[in-house]
């Protein structure tokens, strides 16, 4: 009866825990890469805020576990209409008053968020949520949000707040229009606010 060698044992297992251990990296490399492609510039975010590709991973995978308990659901035709109509006048308000402008428009975006079935909850939490099925669009919330903090301290001028208004313009086109389509509802032309939707049912 032959038997394996001491050496022959050791090789047989360095060979398979050389194959367990690239079998581990290759999911390890497909899961990185998959939290890549759904959050974007918000993975490399998070991952240097937590210090690690492990810990910032693990993380967004906590995100995923949290809004997959949440009810998110489209917005009912009425209630879109609704949302753009108050998108219009706080933009045309922004004419005479920036400030109130911009904090109706963050107002307005919690009011959507709340109707699409995010619970209510601190900026940092509701950005979090948003991030994972809208990575993109989100960034534009926490500058518009950062913009209004500092213009509460003083710190902003009048043209910083028209970026807020735009930074939250790209979040709002997000939230409304999802998941029915992905073509604008709000364009600013010349100075001037349009509602797309209208443009196209005048056109029909």
């Amino acid at each position: 009866m032959n038997t394996l060698s001491p050496l022959a044992i050791a090789t047989c297992l360095i060979v398979v825990a050389v194959i367990f251990g690239a079998i581990v990296a290759l999911r390890r490399g497909r899961h990185s890469a998959r939290l890549r492609d759904r959050y974007g510039d918000e993975y490399a975010r998070t991952v240097e805020q937590a210090g690690g590709a492990h810990k910032g991973e693990t993380l967004l995978h906590e995100r995923e576990k949290r809004v997959a308990a949440f009810d998110i659901h489209p917005l009912a035709p009425r209630q879109r209409a609704v949302f753009i109509d108050q998108w219009l006048e706080v933009q045309a308000q922004f004419v005479l008053d920036p400030t109130g402008a911009v904090a109706k428009a963050d107002v307005l975006l919690s009011d959507v968020m709340t109707a699409r079935g995010y619970p209510v909850a601190e900026f940092e939490q509701r950005y979090e949520d948003l991030s994972v099925d809208h990575a993109e669009a989100v960034a534009h919330y926490r500058t518009a949000h950062h913009i209004a903090e500092s213009h509460a301290r003083g710190e902003s001028r009048t043209e910083e707040l028209r970026q807020a208004m735009i930074h939250y313009r790209a979040l709002f086109d997000d939230l409304v229009n999802e998941p029915v389509d992905f073509s604008p509802v709000i364009e600013q032309r010349g100075g001037r606010i349009h509602d797309l939707r209208r443009e196209t049912i005048r056109r029909d």
